[in-house]
């Protein structure tokens, strides 16, 4: 484990110098942008999966899900800045990473089924209305934290990641059903090669090398496709070297109220989750989180979410697995990584970094994307750990929820009797899973409980790293 740098103390007091925390201490330049930059490694694959995922599933050109995932890249350094350096009283102020949630991506892609061209102005709309909800809820979120124990966040978390898993099975198959060589051997082979990469990456290297082994494995998959004839380097081509993800590109917000519920929803999944991010983090880096430090939080959060879509971006919320990265560093100040939000900043800028994803061939990202998304469903059954499941009620629960969650992944067109305006959230298995593990553990662990008899119900939320 590397051994924690010394930090600098603030200027001399009246009464002598002071150490600052490590939270609220520099590094030297170098130092700080190395240490920013292991950030960006660690989050950078979580970042623009989401808008690979969304881009094609609406109908996007290559061109355009390569401007999503830059713009993307972008805001996520904002509302990263928002958090650790914060204003007013918006922003954690702890070395918090915001990104892409990928929550967001299937009721987003459900969102967008049959809209055509206003595919994206509809999704932007919602995530506008639901950042501005988040925005005023979060003074009195706290209020409600008790009614999201690890039994529905562990629930959640995992669905996020098992509704994403078929994703990396189609992108391990080619991506394109039509084609002649969907789900050849070529491809699987391809997609099975930069699995096994990835897994021995991550076990025979250490340290930041260790971090960054999706993002080797990635590279490593595609120079294994190039030979192969499966690379296509025209996004690369046709990208700029500096760009800016001009505001409302795809057209001004359109609002739907079925889309606008979605949305609303998958901001009150982010927000527990970004509360128990804080939580954790605030122990991590021994600066306990007060009411005053989650609302900060969380209204970083929300504002960071309302302002994306402005600039083209999703939904931002907590990256845990950069405060593993704080955990397992001992580098604890904010600023670092407000570095590693403005390098994010800058890679939103340059159009070609962005783009360099658009080479990767679908396979690879696939054999990637199983790692990647089952760390996901890992988190939730990490989580679930701490859901006290000997209890009858939260393994059924568990039970329930998961069910109804995977009704949209293992029956597509289970709910195709219902109402269009239903379907934007009855074909997005997290929020249906989410909705009925709320109302499960209000009838289980709440209403009419003896004293007590919940107090596993209500356990602060575990978080996912």
């Amino acid at each position: 484990m590397a051994q924690a740098p010394r930090f600098r103390k603030e200027a001399a007091a009246p009464t002598g110098d002071v150490d600052v925390h490590p939270v609220d201490g520099t590094l030297p330049p170098l130092k700080m942008f190395t240490s920013g930059l292991q950030h960006v490694a660690a989050m950078y694959a979580g970042v623009v999966a989401p808008p690979m995922i969304v881009g094609p599933a609406l109908g996007l050109s290559a061109t355009d899900t390569a401007f999503l995932m830059g713009a993307s890249l972008f805001t996520a350094g904002l509302a990263t800045l928002l958090q650790t350096l914060g204003f007013w009283r918006i922003g954690a102020r702890l070395p918090f990473v915001n990104g892409v949630s990928f929550a967001g991506v299937t009721p987003m892609i459900a969102i967008g089924k049959g809209q055509g061209h206003d595919a994206i102005p509809v999704v932007f709309g919602a995530i506008i209305v639901a950042g501005a909800l988040g925005f005023v809820a979060a003074p009195y979120f706290g209020r409600l934290v008790r009614f999201f124990p690890p039994v529905v966040t562990g629930t959640v978390i995992t669905l996020i990641g098992v509704s994403l898993l078929p994703v990396a099975f189609n992108w391990s198959q080619g991506g394109n059903r039509t084609a002649a060589d969907y789900g050849s051997m070529k491809n699987i082979g391809v997609a099975a090669a930069t699995l096994v990469i990835v897994l021995l990456l991550r076990k025979l290297l250490r340290g930041f090398l260790q971090q960054i082994a999706i993002l080797l494995g990635l590279a490593a998959g595609t120079l294994l496709a190039i030979p192969l004839g499966m690379a296509n380097f025209d996004t690369v081509k046709n990208a700029s070297l500096v760009g800016f993800p001009t505001p409302f590109h795809f057209g001004a917000p359109q609002f739907q109220v079925a889309a606008v519920v979605s949305m609303c929803i998958v901001m009150l999944v982010c927000m527990t989750e970004s509360t128990a991010d804080i939580l954790a983090l605030g122990r991590i880096v021994d600066r306990p989180a007060d009411a005053r430090t989650i609302e900060g939080g969380l209204r970083a959060d929300a504002l960071g979410s309302a302002l994306s879509p402005v600039f083209n971006g999703f939904m931002c919320s907590a990256f845990a697995q950069n405060i593993g990265l704080v955990a397992m560093t001992k580098v604890r100040s904010r600023f670092v990584v407000a570095a590693g939000g403005g390098i994010l900043i800058l890679l939103g800028l340059c159009p070609v970094a962005a783009s360099v994803i658009g080479v990767v061939p679908l396979p690879v990202l696939g054999g990637a994307g199983i790692v990647l998304f089952g760390s996901v469903a890992a988190s939730g059954i990490q989580t679930l750990a701490g859901a006290s499941m000997e209890r009858g009620e939260n393994a059924l629960i568990v039970a329930a929820s998961v069910g109804i969650g995977l009704i949209p992944i293992a029956a597509p067109d289970f709910y195709h009797a219902f109402p269009k305006d239903l379907l934007v959230v009855l074909d997005s298995g997290i929020s249906t899973g989410c909705v009925t593990a709320i109302v499960l553990n209000l009838a289980f662990n709440h209403l009419g409980a003896r004293r007590g008899a919940a107090a596993d119900g209500l356990a602060e939320p575990v978080p996912a790293h």
